[in-house]
């Protein structure tokens, strides 16, 4: 690849799987991307038009939280128009000249629960003009977003000095009184000012419980409700170990096998993912949007953690088999040695 960002992006994910002692076998039944795609990211014949891929991939190699922000940066640089070798997006022609059907934008769901975290990866591309934006102007936007201008009353995000919404890219006071806020709500997260793929995943959580249009995007009405004591919305979730002895309590007779299920759909995280074709998946195990309507539930149910481990296990009591989740359905280690 003649381009310097996908050749710089390919080296890095070449350089994560030697990491590794699996095979691109393995990694594709573990991350949910075919093999051959593997091969094409790592070679540099091709880069994933979506950095949720990516990241899923990176993460399953032992990226940390920096090499995940490295890695954006040259997925970036990888993904810009003039770059050889990308993915085509949704409205751009394929190889035979015809372009694919529009994908219809999603629906907000406003749902108000209490309680439950998630950690939701990044799950859209039509966010990647606005997240190049921001990192292409950090420094300015951390100069112009400082503490200076905050509001009379001390809420900085409703105030001059944070005007606009705040979101993927950013970094300064603005996304550090964001993160502080979510830690008080009792999210995990470290309050370092950059607006990256953590600090959106709880974004993300708070405004599914909160009834908010949940895009990941710090606006207006997030702002208000991120100030608001009468918006009772908890962040705090529970620990993989917690997790993973909750599911083998729920599935005595194959615990092993539904701890790995799990871990290979979710990584024992509440997280929520969107698929090519703009549905979303949920929780532990990752249920589908079908899945709820069938069991008659709401995202904001399945992401509780109790609610979707006994869920998947109605699931996968029609056949005692875990078929419902086909891409994991393959033997893989337990948790205890990744």
């Amino acid at each position: 690849m003649g381009h310097g960002g996908g050749t710089e992006f390919a080296t890095a994910l070449r350089k994560f799987k030697d990491r590794t002692p699996h095979s691109f076998e393995t990694l594709a039944a573990r991350t949910g991307i075919s093999r051959s795609a593997l091969h094409r990211y790592c070679s540099g014949k091709s880069v994933p038009a979506d950095f949720a891929t990516v990241e899923r991939f990176a993460k399953r190699c032992g990226a940390d939280r920096e090499e995940l922000v490295g890695l954006h940066r040259l997925w970036v640089r990888a993904t810009e128009p003039d770059a050889p070798g990308r993915d085509p997006e949704p409205d751009e022609p394929d190889s035979s000249g015809r372009a694919p059907k529009p994908v219809e934008p999603e629906v907000p769901r406003p749902q108000a629960r209490p309680t439950v975290a998630v950690r939701a990866r990044w799950r859209s591309r039509n966010l990647v003009g606005l997240a190049v934006a921001f990192v292409v102007g950090a420094g300015l936007l951390g100069v112009v977003r400082g503490t200076a201008g905050a509001s009379d009353d001390g809420r900085l995000l409703l105030s001059p000095a944070c005007k606009g919404p705040v979101g993927m890219g950013e970094r300064g006071e603005c996304v550090r009184e964001v993160q502080r806020l979510l830690v008080e709500a009792g999210g995990d997260l470290d309050v370092t000012g950059r607006f990256i793929g953590d600090t959106r995943s709880l974004v993300v959580a708070f405004q599914t419980f909160a009834g908010l249009h949940d895009n990941g995007v710090v606006d207006t009405a997030t702002k208000q409700a991120l100030y608001d004591e009468d918006v009772d919305v908890s962040l705090k979730t529970w620990s993989k170990e917690r997790v993973a002895d909750r599911i083998r309590e729920v599935f005595d007779r194959d615990g092993g096998q539904a701890v790995r299920t799990a871990e290979c759909q979710s990584l024992l995280e509440l997280t929520t993912t969107s698929q090519a074709d703009s549905t979303r998946t949920w929780g532990v195990f990752q249920l589908s949007e079908s899945q709820l309507r069938e069991l008659d539930a709401t995202p904001a149910d399945s992401l509780d953690p109790e609610w979707n481990i006994r869920a998947a296990h109605r699931l996968w009591s029609r056949h005692e088999d875990f078929r419902e989740w086909p891409h994991c359905n393959v033997t893989v280690e337990p948790v205890d040695q990744l």
